[in-house]
């Protein structure tokens, strides 16, 4: 580990000894200033308008079980998730707090939200008064823990402290009241703290006027590069300065004798660019000190942001899950560029797009599946920052993300993501300039890493080849990310690469064994693994899938069901098929993900690969057999407690497939592709799709047991395909499905099938 260094005013190093730094009491706090238009009624107070949707939002969901969602206070896409930081006790901790405990470290800056692996925490704050807040857990009151979209407020009685938190995209606020106006407060400011496999390399902070301070991290973890810097300007002077050691400090601010109540505000600024970045987001952003208003900004930016779905349902259970489930999708990507436009870029370089944002945490492994898709539908002006950001991305590091993390690309999970969803936004026209997109496209598939120059030799990825395992997972999502490519080459007229890439698009057809009627490993002379095989039997990154098993990827074909089919031999086998897969009971073994949960029969809604299947019912013309399993699923693998979702989150996929399945409406081919009528929840939902226009779903009759589709219309005309385009959502109109409690033949027939 490379040495820490904490560099105070003079910048003279500040080694293991304790120092204390003295302020000049006579340099006065940033003046108080009227907040101006800042001031906004929040749609939470006692006079709740019942349109209001924040009424609505349970941010406890997911903080239990294995959900790993962040909890506290952040705005829409924000990068600052401003939080309750607590000892990592496992993997249920990786957001950095899990509802089973009762006690924290402190609140920083940045979380990650319902990942598998642990990461940022950047600067940690731990309050107190009368008395030095500990540097062990300290308990809190659940309580008297109070959170709404934008703010978090607790209790922490042995530090005789009231903790209250709210954020802009780029700042956090806190405003620690003592409960003794006679107490001294103290902050103690650490920037070791990492959350999960983040471990701080550097750190530097500096004294830049009697309530001011500025400095960075730079730490090594999931993101092997990861810098962010900050500046915090406090309400008051700080009285004194202790360095506890070469990474924290203890701040200590004197009673306030002019106020009756005795608080400390802190304002902070956070940036991946610099200091320098840091302060100007800061003055941009929050330039004032009042705390509530920044606040009431925040409920209004979350109000805003989650009409853009007016869903209606009898149950208030669903209102709850569906809109907790629409202010989870909305964690992330984050702003990654500064309010001048600048950005550290994948090859670590600082460069800057003034015209458009820049975003980052992409788990596109997941989140290309519902969440992009439901991006693309409810805030299309967003899309063609995420397309450029992508493109970006490519000329930075020479390819597409696979999961980017704070300009780093980790690499995790299989396939190339990137590629379908910059290829989805390509042919639903929401890319800035198309061919630049393409090329980055055809570059990435065309590339040589991650055994794509395998697969275009032998026609799929041999397990006895470079790569001998995950081989099987990894060359259906290429299959996937090809047939994405092939799509966008047809739209922009190149017909020599939308032939290859259809062709390679194509490949998973090598994996299916016929004999057996299961995807497995092939060798390369073209023989599959020897037998016994089992395709209830896996091993975490240890066998042909990846975080599953033969049941789960058998179908993993969204983007040709129709070919899938073929593979059975006719719509009967491969119902017979799929309807096993909702009734097979099999042992996983003991080496088995943990991220493979939430099962009917081997169906594993928990984890992603499984999340189109229940809808390859409609491709075969039975959307009625689907109905009862998506049913199941929305109402008993999500529900509106701690431990409320059935798997990780997934940085919103989770929460994006709810959000469509209780519309109705699923995109199953990932790239361009219809999106196929389900069940839905509600009576009545209505979404704003751009440009003034809003699609409404009516589902009359709807309850828990009339699931079944009668019949459909569109505009007031009859309606006899299961399946909808991006066009006719995004034009706006009305699907008005009729339910009833049998099954009918809506969607039978060959010319209704997707």
């Amino acid at each position: 580990m490379k040495k820490l260094s904490i560099i105070a005013g003079s910048r003279l190093l500040v080694g293991t000894a304790i120092t204390v730094m003295a302020i000049a009491a006579n340099e006065s706090s940033a003046a108080a200033a009227a907040a101006g238009d800042l001031k906004v009624n929040s749609c939470i107070s006692a006079d709740t308008p019942t349109s209001c949707k924040l009424q609505y939002v349970d941010a406890r969901i997911g903080t239990g079980g294995h959900g790993h969602v962040f909890y506290g206070a952040n705005v829409p896409f924000g990068l600052v998730q401003l939080g309750p930081s607590q000892v990592v006790k496992g993997w249920d901790w990786c957001s950095g707090y899990h509802d089973s405990d009762s006690t924290l470290l402190g609140f920083s800056h940045t979380h990650l939200s319902g990942t598998g692996i642990g990461d940022l925490g950047d600067f940690l704050f731990t309050p107190a008064a009368g008395t030095l807040p500990a540097t062990t857990p300290t308990p809190f009151s659940k309580d008297k823990t109070t959170v709404t979209p934008g703010y978090y407020r607790t209790e922490i009685p042995d530090n005789n402290i009231t903790v209250e938190l709210t954020a802009t995209e780029h700042t956090g606020m806190h405003r620690y009241t003592a409960h003794s106006p006679s107490d001294t407060i103290y902050l103690r400011l650490n920037l070791r703290y990492g959350i999960g496999w983040d471990k701080a390399q550097q750190a530097e902070l500096r004294t830049t006027g009697a309530a001011s301070l500025s400095g960075y991290r730079i730490s090594r973890g999931w993101a092997p590069d990861h810098h962010a810097y900050f500046t915090v300007q406090f309400s008051r002077p700080i009285s004194a300065m202790v360095y506890e050691s070469k990474d924290v400090v203890l701040c200590k601010f004197a009673p306030n004798p002019h106020s009756a109540t005795n608080s400390i505000t802190a304002k902070v600024g956070i940036s991946a660019v610099s200091e320098p970045g840091a302060a100007a987001n800061l003055v941009a952003e929050n330039p004032y000190w009042d705390f509530d208003a920044v606040k009431a900004e925040a409920h209004k930016k979350w109000g805003n942001a989650l009409n853009r779905v007016d869903f209606h349902s009898d149950d208030p259970a669903a209102m709850r899950k569906f809109y907790t489930a629409l202010y989870h999708t909305m964690f992330a990507p984050v702003l990654f560029s500064d309010v001048n436009g600048d950005y550290r870029g994948a090859d670590g370089k600082i460069h800057s797009n003034p015209s458009m944002p820049t975003y980052s945490i992409f788990s596109l492994w997941d989140t290309y599946r519902a969440a992009h898709p439901l991006y693309s539908l409810i805030l299309p002006e967003m899309q063609p920052a995420l397309a450029q950001t992508f493109v970006n991305i490519y000329k930075e590091q020479g390819r597409l993300p696979v999961w980017h993390l704070h300009g780093n690309e980790t690499d995790c999970m299989v396939g190339n993501p990137g590629a379908i969803v910059l290829a989805d936004l390509l042919l639903k026209g929401m890319v800035p300039d198309a061919e630049e997109a393409y090329k980055a496209l055809r570059e990435t598939m065309m590339g040589n890493d991650r055994s794509l120059d395998e697969l275009r030799q032998y026609g799929y990825i041999p397990y006895d080849g470079r790569l001998t395992k995950e081989n099987v997972a990894k060359g259906l999502e290429y299959a996937i990310a090809f047939d994405a490519v092939a799509k966008a080459a047809a739209k922009l007229g190149k017909e020599e690469d939308a032939e290859l890439f259809g062709r390679l698009g194509q490949s998973y057809r090598e994996y299916f064994d016929p004999r057996l009627g299961f995807m497995r490993g092939k060798s390369k002379d073209g023989k599959f693994r020897n037998e016994p095989y089992s395709p209830f039997l896996t091993a975490h990154r240890d066998d042909d899938y990846c975080e599953g098993n033969g049941w789960q990827y058998t179908w993993l074909v969204p983007h040709d069901p129709r070919g899938l089919i073929s593979l059975f031999g006719s719509d009967k086998k491969f119902l017979n098929k799929l309807d096993s897969l909702f009734i097979v009971q099999g042992d996983l073994g003991s080496e088995a993900s943990p991220d493979i949960s939430g099962f009917i029969g081997q169906y594993a809604h928990g984890n992603e690969p499984s999340h189109h299947t229940l809808y390859l019912y409609n491709y075969a013309g039975r959307p009625d057999k689907a109905a009862p399993y998506l049913r199941q699923v929305m109402t008993d693998l999500y529900h509106d407690q701690p431990d409320g979702l059935c798997g990780n989150e997934d940085v919103g996929q989770m929460s994006a497939w709810y959000i469509l399945s209780a519309l109705g409406l699923y995109q199953v081919e990932p790239a361009g592709g219809k999106y196929v009528i389900g069940t839905p929840v509600c009576s009545r939902a209505s979404i704003q799709t751009g440009n003034d226009k809003t699609f409404t779903v009516e589902a009359l009759n709807n309850s828990d047991k009339n699931i079944y589709v009668q019949s459909a219309q569109l505009n007031g005309r009859p309606l006899h395909r299961s399946w909808l385009t991006h066009a006719e959502l995004t034009a706006g109109g009305t699907l008005t499905l009729q339910m009833g409690p049998k099954p009918s033949k809506f969607g039978a027939a060959k010319s209704s099938r997707p």
